[in-house]
């Protein structure tokens, strides 16, 4: 694969930008690689500036759901532009994207737009310490909910690779009041509550957790989770920027029939475009300025060409067996996949069309396993697959997403690619 460009555009970048790059995963340097320098992208297809031409798997970290450049979405946002791409003003598009995301998520009765998933948690979990008058936040260790200082505890993602468990710059004072608990571990959430119940205000997860990879979460965690924050008055705050209409058009709280205090949605809300969002309960939400004395802010918040954006993915999702179709597809793949990965000594994680393979033999069902994986062997698979012109997500703690843009092609095209791995 020739990369004589991208190599040029990655020095270049270096002396402007930290590392090169605008959000540290895209570096792959875990997987030893060179940055890609993506021209344009076309349903599963990115091609590079060295016009290589690569079956997309990451799908902007689980975005495009439709798969890119979606012509009715597209539309739709050529149409919201020709009136203008930002007002500092309401727009009909914002109530109209509320209305659908509360049809869908009735949990969240208010909410509101931010721009990006940490914006989202950093502004539900003021509003739970508001809410409840506590000050402890309890997440899971190695679920990752953004680049707020007081959440860099544990952290996943590309956060998992750092020499530390948070960040340089990050006072200690800060995540003083941020308790990090194994996933899947119920016998821990019932003693910190027993020792500090009334003490926390909130207990945030990932209902499955896709930055230390994709982690099943145990039969009767997510409940019980649900039981423990009720019992002790917590609000729970489900973190579904990355599950949200992901795993069915109601989330993982509709997949897993539990209904949280609070959600965080991002990603697929946005239709391409940055947008993100936090709800809940309704005496929860009227505590957010104008109504209470919580204060949230955004200039480009409600973005109009981002709700259009919106809006017109929502409109196509909920169409007719949308996703029943999605994740036939998806079984279908993943059974074929699992049996490769088990002949080279991997294994699968898998739920509705996200998936990670974890270079180890052995089922991974929290943090320590997910780091116990031959990060190194990874990115060997990593390197094979891009030399054969399929585009993983280039981390061993990431999620990988199917779309409805996959075909039958693309799919025995991964299976045939990796059954030639050999490391």
């Amino acid at each position: 694969m020739n990369r004589t460009n991208a190599i040029q555009a990655y020095r270049e970048a270096l002396q402007y930008i930290p590392g090169g790059v605008n959000s540290p995963v895209r570096a792959l340097k875990s997987v030893k690689e060179t940055p890609l320098f993506i021209k344009k992208a076309h349903k599963v297809t990115l091609t590079d500036i060295d016009d290589n031409r690569l079956i997309d798997f990451c799908m902007s970290w689980g975005v495009f759901i439709l798969g890119h450049a979606h012509r009715p979405v597209n539309e739709s946002i050529r149409k919201a532009v020709a009136y203008g791409s930002s007002y500092g003003a309401p727009s009909l598009q914002e109530t109209t994207l509320a209305k659908l995301i509360n049809r869908y998520f009735p949990s969240m009765e208010k909410l509101r737009f931010v721009n990006s998933g940490t914006e989202a948690v950093m502004s539900a979990v003021r509003l739970a310490r508001a809410y409840t008058g506590r000050n402890i936040l309890v997440k899971f260790d190695g679920c990752y909910h953004g680049h707020a200082d007081h959440l860099l505890v544990a952290a996943g993602s590309g956060a998992a690779q750092l020499t530390q468990s948070s960040s340089a710059g990050v006072p200690d004072t800060f995540t003083a009041f941020t308790v990090s608990l194994p996933f899947n571990d119920t016998e821990a959430v019932d003693a910190l509550f027993r020792e500090r119940g009334e003490e926390i205000a909130a207990v945030i997860v990932e209902p499955v957790p896709a930055n230390m990879g994709v982690i099943i979460p145990e039969p009767g965690f997510l409940q019980h989770l649900r039981t423990v924050t009720e019992k002790y008055q917590s609000v729970l705050i489900f973190d579904e920027v990355i599950t949200g209409f992901r795993l069915s058009i109601g989330g993982a709280q509709q997949y897993f029939d539990i209904s949280p205090d609070m959600t965080t949605l991002g990603k697929i809300i946005g239709g391409g475009f940055p947008a993100a969002a936090f709800g809940g309960k309704r005496e929860i939400m009227s505590l957010l300025a104008p109504e209470g004395n919580v204060y949230q802010a955004g200039t480009l918040s409600g973005n109009p060409v981002a709700m259009s954006a919106g809006i017109a993915t929502i409109e196509i999702l909920s169409k007719d067996r949308f996703y029943e179709n999605l994740e036939k597809v998806s079984r279908s793949f993943f059974y074929k996949l699992s049996d490769i990965a088990f002949y080279h000594g991997m294994t699968v994680n898998h739920i509705g069309s996200m998936f990670t393979i974890f270079c180890a033999p052995t089922k991974i069902n929290h943090y320590e396993d997910a780091k116990r994986t031959d990060q190194q062997r990874f990115g060997k698979l990593f390197r094979h697959m891009l030399a054969n012109n399929i585009y993983l997500s280039p981390s061993p703690f990431e999620a990988n997403f199917l779309s409805s843009a996959h075909n039958e092609e693309h799919l025995r095209t991964f299976l045939y690619v990796l059954r030639k791995f050999k490391a």
